[in-house]
């Protein structure tokens, strides 16, 4: 079948208030109205990259549902299955970042407009019309409480030929440790590629060891893999292959928010095109060495013609 979207993806936006200044929140007095929300960053990313992306959302019927919905619109995502909520107000966070570069987001999001997305408000024809259906953590725990919208997303990609492709992305602000693993465990066994932190997967899997983490993941039959370790590089798992990559080395860090899903989209574009996964982990470590040189959620994450000017195109290609 001839899949007319690359990846969709599902869940909450914000409005994100970044500091003109860094250091403790507390001293901040300005700040600048950004977009931010790790699946809007992802499907932001595969745009960027030349993917069709599309995003599955609701957003408050206000000013800022507007903006978040025309700076979507102006990527070139398709939103057609995003809709504006009466009653409901879009969700803001503030961000906290520090002199290296670190930071620290504090969340406005109760009673977000995502909660009154339905499993049978699920655009069926487009996800089965898509080649990966994304999902992450963040959106799992805001629905924490109802997980039905992603089980039947799962189910309508595992009936129709569409990989699951899943970032844990744990926001322990947003639940506890044991409703984090609880949840997020039971998601694994219908995971085609696994998208993780390092960190992250010790924690679902209680184990340290990158191969006994690989292990622990295919025992849930999960083939294709990337365990992201920042400033190590990232390694990746596929049809029986390991490859360790270092990271890209990057001068100055501006900031880190974003560059797992920068990683994301460059991976999944990998996956899409059929490279080589060393190919593959290259081209995702760079995308997120691009991302943290550049402050904001999204305002990193680069085109295709970018990344492969960072490569040196033609060498790139030939590998």
């Amino acid at each position: 079948m001839d899949k007319s979207l690359d990846v969709i993806t599902i869940g909450d936006a914000m409005v994100t208030m970044n500091p003109k200044s860094k250091g403790p929140l507390r001293y901040v007095a300005e700040f600048e109205r950004k977009v931010g929300g790790a699946e809007l960053n992802l499907a932001i990313g595969c745009a960027r990259l030349g993917m069709r992306s599309a995003w599955i959302s609701r957003l408050g019927d206000d000013e800022f549902g507007r903006y978040v919905y025309n700076f979507a619109r102006g990527e070139g995502i398709d939103v057609s299955n995003v809709r504006f909520m009466e009653g409901y107000t879009t969700s803001v966070n503030f961000k906290e970042i520090r002199e290296d570069g670190a930071g620290r987001t504090f969340y406005y999001r109760m009673n977000s407009p995502t909660l009154t997305l339905k499993a049978e408000d699920l655009p069926i024809e487009d996800i089965k019309n898509s080649r990966i259906l994304h999902i992450t953590g963040v959106f799992s725990a805001i629905r924490q409480n109802d997980m039905s919208v992603i089980h039947k997303a799962i189910e309508i990609a595992k009936k129709n030929n569409v990989l699951v492709a899943f970032d844990p992305n744990i926001r322990f602000k947003l639940w506890s440790k044991e409703e984090a693993r609880n949840c997020l465990t039971q998601l694994l066994p219908y995971v085609d590629i696994m998208l993780t932190g390092a960190e992250e997967a010790e924690f679902l899997l209680g184990v340290r060891d990158l191969d006994e983490m690989i292990a622990k993941f295919t025992e849930y039959g999960i083939g294709c893999m990337a365990i992201k370790q920042g400033s190590e590089g990232s390694v990746g798992y596929n049809e029986g292959l390991k490859v360790s990559m270092p990271a890209v080395k990057v001068n100055t860090i501006a900031d880190t928010v974003g560059a797992g899903d920068g990683f994301d989209a460059g991976f999944l574009l990998g996956i899409i095109r059929g490279w080589p996964l060393e190919k593959t982990l290259t081209f995702a470590n760079t995308v997120g060495s691009m991302v943290v040189s550049v402050s904001g959620d999204n305002e990193g994450l680069p085109y295709y013609e970018e990344v492969m000017q960072k490569l040196g195109a033609s060498e790139f290609i030939e590998r």
